[in-house]
């Protein structure tokens, strides 16, 4: 054991790291944050019951989510990754509303620009049409008094 240098988790929890340490693979000594955070979050018992129940191959995968889980939680420590989750569902929901709302503009402008005329030189869409057309779509307009709320990049994790 001379050259073998102890993993992260044996070296938080003061313990001699023997060769088939359950945490060895997965915490390196050079890396003794990511253990401390896990640890912090599960307790290290939790954390060698549930490796110890996965079969090898599957227990990078579950190291790799408990790592993510718990670094969510020390930033949210009621939701977690699902707080994380959850805000970015609402912002990808808040600029779909307002992506329909350019794409609906950019039609009445376009509308707007062709004035649709049959043979006779009758106009079809009356400028008053584009505006009830607007305000059936429940949209507001680019030319109406309310303003837009700007494009928010918000990082989940602050």
């Amino acid at each position: 054991m001379g050259s073998h240098s102890p993993c992260a988790s044996c070296k938080l929890l003061r313990r001699r790291c023997t060769p088939d340490c359950v945490f060895a693979p997965f915490f390196p000594s050079d890396e003794p944050h990511t253990f401390a955070t896990v640890h912090r979050v599960f307790g290290a018992s939790n954390i060698s019951k549930m490796l110890q129940e996965l079969p090898l191959h599957q227990r990078a995968d579950a190291v790799s989510s408990l790592v993510y889980e718990a670094n969510a939680r020390m930033r949210d420590p009621v939701y977690g990754c699902v707080g994380a989750i959850s805000h970015l569902q609402h912002q990808v929901s808040q600029l779909q509303m307002q992506l329909a709302v350019a794409q609906a503009e950019i039609l009445c402008i376009q509308m707007q620009q062709t004035q649709l005329m049959d043979v006779d030189g009758k106009q079809y869409l009356m400028q008053s049409d584009l505006s009830a057309m607007v305000h059936l779509t429940n949209y507001p307009s680019s030319s109406s008094n309310v303003p837009h709320e700007p494009l928010k990049r918000e990082n989940p994790w602050t």
